[in-house]
């Protein structure tokens, strides 16, 4: 197993406040924390939140109350409740801020159709959970359905069976942008 050395590197964690995918966000943080970063989980609100498959996290921070710039690597959790933030201006802001800066911009299953929304997926080649497959192509993104994408410092992934292999993409991009 490939291992990460991301001490130092901080990683904001955008939960949905009910409705996240576990497992998405689970592998993910497990990975950063093994790998020596400093995960932020931010959401909407600071009430726990609530995973499809029963986990609770209560959030760091509010996520009107984080700057992008303050971390290298902004990343999305999916599952149905990941809707709260297709519209969202404030995580469309984050999610533009951190790419602007050349940070890691990452999202999986039904998040990718946030960063569409804010634009940042327009000719890019993207994946997400197949429901969402459409929504990509209408905003301009070259949708595979491949398990992850890794476009330039855009990372998308299609869903619980890719969290482990999304996570470890975002680690590579985290350790190449040293």
């Amino acid at each position: 197993m490939e291992t990460f050395h991301l001490s130092g590197k901080k990683i904001l964690v955008i939960l949905p406040p009910h409705g996240f995918r576990d497992e998405e966000y689970q592998k993910p943080k497990a990975l950063f924390d093994e790998s020596g970063a400093r995960v932020t989980v931010a959401s909407s609100t600071l009430a726990p939140a609530q995973g499809m498959l029963g986990s609770v996290v209560t959030p760091d921070e509010s996520i009107k109350d984080v700057k992008a710039t303050d971390f290298d690597a902004v990343l999305l959790v999916g599952g149905v409740g990941s809707n709260t933030y297709w519209h969202d201006e404030t995580v469309h802001n984050l999610a533009k801020e951190a790419n602007h800066a050349g940070k890691v911009v990452s999202a999986i299953c039904l998040a990718p159709v946030t960063l569409a929304n804010a634009g940042l997926l327009k000719g890019k080649t993207a994946t997400a959970y197949p429901s969402a497959e459409s929504y990509l192509k209408w905003k301009g993104a070259t949708y595979t359905g491949n398990s992850v994408e890794i476009a330039g410092n855009i990372v998308t992934a299609k869903g619980p069976e890719a969290a482990e292999e999304f996570a470890r993409a975002v680690a590579r991009l985290l350790v190449k942008n040293k």
